[in-house]
Order: structure tokens, then C-alpha cells, then sequence
């Protein structure tokens, strides 16, 4: 790579933004005061841009007056409420990390992430379904029941001090303070010292800590700055040529990059109103969209399809959508198509990374074709260098060869938190990050995902890539959905599973599975085994947990003898 002149670079490349994410929102505030800022239809609560700045500056004075300083750790748990957004922007025009709190965990997840993350505060809800967080966080820290609010003493979590409820005083503990209370609190702390907190923070502070999916070992607090997420978002909303004129429903959850920079920091770099739904359901979706006149949506394409296929589908109004992202899965190509036609999105795009680089690294333009935003994922964003490399010589791979995806520049995390050992083995010493993806790049510069490095399935020599099995069999009009994995296999090391969702109505074999892949590629690619499922597991983002299809195939198919074979 010719490091004088960078592939992301063009005569029209922006220069990076060197600004904290407190000024920028305060900049965007100040250009369009009277835009939507912040709006939550289920609860009809909005701000334009300008209430929403002074609400943030109180809810920062009210931090501070609880105690928050810069560099505490602030951990939210809760689902998307306008909350999250308001602790957000506060804890960064303070300098404290925001650390983000999956709203699927459950009472071990959350000790491990609130004493590995040094947390002094956090900011919750109630629960969802059966997730029950107060029973939870009693189970953990007892004393939240007998202490003082702002005065507990947790045994089990020595750092924490502070827990603040989200919701109705009367479901709160003792030890809580209520979310109102906060603007209270802000009275004892003047709008001068709040301005000079903001003033000292720097761009290249850490402002949140993002807590990987943990599908392997114990999840990692990745430490981002200002200066990583405000560019990144930037780099994705002008892809999606976003303006002060766009209104994004925002379902997906805030807790993950997803929410947190593809939505909310690429809408308030470009003076986009963010409307929130408060977790994922289409038909609360499709009501947002409607009664907000919403132009843009993200999800991953499970969200898109359970709109798509909703009985009231035809009931809403989507004349007025233009743009959005589909990502966090392989996105079928009638899916895609639909969602162009059917919702009319023609500028929907594709975006590619993950939350260790802030967490895009490249993404699809309004301008490719449709054939090239399903195929691809884009080519590199700006200032970010991508290159595929032999992941045995770590030599760059030629054009069109398959080779672990690896990224450099402003995106790259400064590392996980407290674990140096694991960010060493993450990123090298010359700054490229290691995405442990397989992919290709061709000779325009668009990248292909071919599968997770840890996802190639070796079958007697032979190295297979999950992902294009996956979009072969995409093809089959029985077919719904499909995810292929390895299981493993005395004679071979691993076979191949494909475990397939069918189309509603459809009927299928196994042998008929098979020789569908066997007519059209090569016949070592096709599967052994096939599962028919009514569903895959996933983590609360959405993403499928393909380590869990392996062991339901193990268990299934009764592979734990050849699962503890030792190969040579």
C-alpha cells in the first residue's frame, strides 16, 4: 500500500473532524436549534435541538452534583429511551465513559461487566419481558435496599456509588435516585463549572466503552474517544447523504455501534432528528415511521423482513422514506429488493466493521447499484486503510485471493479496558487491527465478506467459506434463511452444516438441500449435514450466534465423540 497516497483518499476527502462529541453536538445545536432534535413518539416526548442542548447541560450539572467526574465510568442499562441519549451527551460534556450495558444480560453478565468496568454510576430501567434488572442488580448488591441514594456501599462492586432509575418512583429502591431527581441535583452545580468540565475534555479521551457480544470467552470493554466515534459517524451519515432534513426511527438498540454511532452520532453530526423506538417490534416501528414521516431506518435484515412480511404492512405509509443501513448479517438480495420497492428506499446502504473500530470501516454509497450494495460492502470510508492479508505470513493478499480483513487509522479503538494482553493479540504494533474476518477486495476497491476467520470450515485440506454457501442457497425459493457452519468429523476434521429456515409454506428434504448446493458449486462445498429450524439464536443486537448453531449440531447429530478427536 502506498502509504504517500492512500486508497481512501480523493480529490474530495474531507479532513477529520478534531472535536469532542459535546462540541459537536453543541455545534449542530446551534445550526439548527429549531429542527426535531430528540423525539419518542410511544411516549410523545420531544425536544428540538436547542431544548435538547439545555436539558443535556442540566442533566451534566446533575451528574456532577451526584458526584461524576472525568474519567468515571457511567454504565447504562437499558433499552432505547430517550434516557440513554440525554446520559449519553451528559457524561461526555463531562469526560466520564459512557459504558454501554447489553439489555439482554442477566444477573452473572452484569456483575462481570459493572466490577471489570469500574463503574461509579448506573443508569437502569426496570426491566423487559422477563428481564427483571432490579432483581437483578438486589441479587448482586444488596445494599442498594438499605443505603442512602448516592451512598451505597457494594461488597461485591466496590466502585459503584450511584444508581440512578429510569422510571416510576414507586418501583425504584431506596439506594436509587430517580432519573427526575437529576435535574434537581443540577441546581447545586453552576452552568460555569459544567462549561469548564466540557472545555477540559479532550478529542482523544475515552468517552465510551462498548462491551463486545462475548460469543468467545469474557466480553471486552473496547475504550473509544471522541475522536473515533464523531469521525466515523460523520464518515456514515455523509454516505448516506444525510442532512438537517432527514428524520431517522431508530430500533435498533443503542447499547451496540449500531445504535450508539451508525445512528445516533451520524444523525447529530448532520442535524438529523433521531426518533426512538424503544426496543424492536414492526408494527411500533412502522407507526414511527409513519406519524414521524421518517426517512431513514437501520436494522439488521431480520428487522426488515419482520416488516416486510407483517399482515399490516400495506396499512403504512413509507412514501416518504429514502435511505437507511441493513448490516449485522448477510443481507438476501429479494430482501434488499423489497425493501427498495416495498419501502421505498432506494439509498439504502450496507455498512462493514466492528465495535473495535468504531465500528464502521467501510460501507456501500447511495450511488452503487443495488447489485453491488448486496454483494459488497462498500469500499473503505475515508482516512481508513483496509487491506487483506494471509492470515499464516500475514503478507498483503492479492486482488480477488481471500484473506483476513485488517483496518488501520483515526477508527481503531484505544484498546480493552484493564486487558493489555488481549489488545495486543487484537491490534499490532503499527496500529493495524486484526477484524478475524475473511473477505476479498477487487480491482475497484469493493470488499467482500467470506466468512470469520474462526468460521472457515476445513474440510480434509479444503478450505471452505461459510458465506457463500450461505448466499447460494439464498437462491432457493424454499429457502428463508440459512446459516452454515462446521461441526466436526473423524475422517474430514470438520463437515459442513447448513441450518435453513423455510420459506413460509414450504416443504424441503435434507437430501434435497443437498444436492441443490451439489448442482451448483463444487461438490466439496456441499453439506454433509442439513437442520431445519424455525429460528436462530441471536444476542440482543441481532447478531446470530453461529457458535451456538454449532453446538446445537453437535448435539443434535450426536457429534461429541468426533468433537473430541485430537488431530495431529
Amino acid at each position: 500500500m502506498n502509504e504517500q497516497n492512500p486508497r481512501w483518499m480523493g480529490p474530495s476527502t474531507p479532513p477529520l473532524r478534531e472535536i469532542t462529541m459535546a462540541d459537536m453536538f453543541d455545534e449542530t445545536a446551534d445550526r439548527f436549534p429549531n429542527n426535531d432534535g430528540l423525539v419518542c413518539p410511544s411516549s410523545g416526548r420531544r425536544w428540538t435541538y436547542a431544548e435538547l442542548k439545555d436539558t443535556l447541560n442540566k442533566v451534566a450539572r446533575g451528574f456532577m452534583a451526584m458526584g461524576v467526574k472525568k474519567g468515571d465510568h457511567v454504565a447504562i442499562w437499558a433499552t432505547n429511551v430517550p434516557e440513554w441519549v440525554l446520559t449519553q451527551f451528559a457524561t461526555a460534556k463531562i469526560g466520564a465513559v459512557l459504558v454501554t450495558v447489553n439489555t439482554a444480560y442477566k444477573q452473572f453478565e452484569l456483575e462481570y461487566l459493572l466490577e471489570q468496568s469500574d463503574s461509579t454510576t448506573l443508569v437502569m430501567i426496570g426491566g423487559i419481558k422477563d428481564k427483571m434488572y432490579i432483581e437483578h442488580l438486589r441479587a448482586i448488591c444488596p445494599e442498594v435496599e438499605t443505603s442512602k441514594p448516592g451512598q451505597i456501599e457494594c461488597a461485591a462492586l466496590p466502585y459503584l456509588k450511584n444508581v440512578v432509575y429510569v422510571g416510576d418512583r414507586a418501583d425504584q429502591l431506596p439506594g436509587m435516585y430517580n432519573f427526575e431527581d437529576i435535574y434537581e441535583l443540577a441546581e447545586q452545580v453552576s452552568e460555569e463549572e459544567r462549561a469548564a468540565a466540557q472545555a477540559a475534555v479532550d478529542i482523544h479521551d475515552v468517552i465510551n466503552m462498548q462491551y463486545t457480544s462475548g460469543t468467545t470467552g469474557f466480553p471486552k470493554g473496547v475504550m473509544l474517544t471522541s475522536y473515533n466515534i464523531v469521525n466515523n459517524g460523520k464518515s456514515i451519515g455523509d454516505c448516506m447523504a444525510f442532512t438537517e432534513k432527514d428524520r431517522l426511527c431508530i430500533t435498533v438498540p443503542l447499547f451496540h455501534c449500531f445504535g450508539m454511532v451508525l445512528a445516533v452520532t451520524a444523525s447529530i453530526t448532520h442535524g438529523t432528528t433521531m426518533v426512538l423506538v424503544e426496543r424492536y417490534n414492526p408494527i411500533r416501528v412502522m407507526e414511527a415511521i409513519t406519524s414521524e414521516k421518517c426517512t431513514a431506518v437501520h436494522g439488521v435484515p431480520t428487522m426488515y423482513i419482520g416488516m416486510l412480511e407483517h399482515p399490516d404492512f400495506k396499512k403504512f405509509d413509507f412514501s416518504h422514506m429514502r435511505t437507511g443501513i441493513m448490516a449485522g448479517s448477510p443481507c438476501p438480495i429479494k430482501v434488499m429488493e423489497q425493501v427498495v420497492r416495498d419501502m421505498h428506499m432506494p439509498d439504502i446502504c450496507i455498512t462493514y466493521g466492528l465495535t473495535e473500530c468504531s465500528p464502521a470501516m467501510t460501507m456501500s454509497a447511495t450511488t452503487d447499484s443495488l447489485e453491488t450494495r448486496v454483494a459488497t460492502v462498500g469500499k473503505r470510508l475515508p482516512h481508513c486503510e483496509v487491506k487483506i492479508v494471509d492470515p499464516d505470513t500475514g503478507e498483503e493478499c492479492p486482488l480477488g485471493t481471500p484473506g483476513e480483513i485488517m483496518t488501520r487509522g483515526y477508527h481503531v479503538m484505544r484498546g480493552y479496558y484493564k486487558m493489555p494482553e488481549a489488545t495486543a493479540l487484537a491490534v499490532e504494533p503499527d496500529g493495524w487491527l486484526h477484524s478475524g474476518d475473511i473477505g476479498t477486495e477487487d480491482e475497484n476497491g469493493y470488499f467482500k465478506i467470506t466468512g470469520r476467520l474462526k468460521d472457515m470450515i476445513i474440510r480434509g485440506g479444503e478450505n471452505i467459506y461459510p458465506r457463500e454457501i450461505e448466499e447460494f442457497l439464498y437462491t432457493n425459493p424454499k429457502v428463508s434463511d440459512v446459516q452454515v457452519v462446521g461441526v466436526p468429523d473423524q475422517k474430514y476434521g470438520e463437515e459442513v452444516l447448513a441450518c435453513v429456515v423455510l420459506a413460509e409454506g414450504a416443504e424441503a428434504t435434507e437430501e434435497e438441500m443437498i444436492e441443490y448446493v451439489k448442482q451448483g458449486l463444487s461438490r466439496f462445498k456441499s453439506p454433509r449435514y442439513v437442520m431445519f429450524m424455525d429460528s436462530f439464536p441471536m444476542n440482543a443486537a441481532g447478531k446470530i450466534l453461529k457458535y451456538k448453531l454449532r453446538e446445537m449440531g453437535v448435539e443434535r447429530l450426536e457429534l461429541q465423540n468426533a468433537a473430541n478427536i485430537e488431530t495431529a
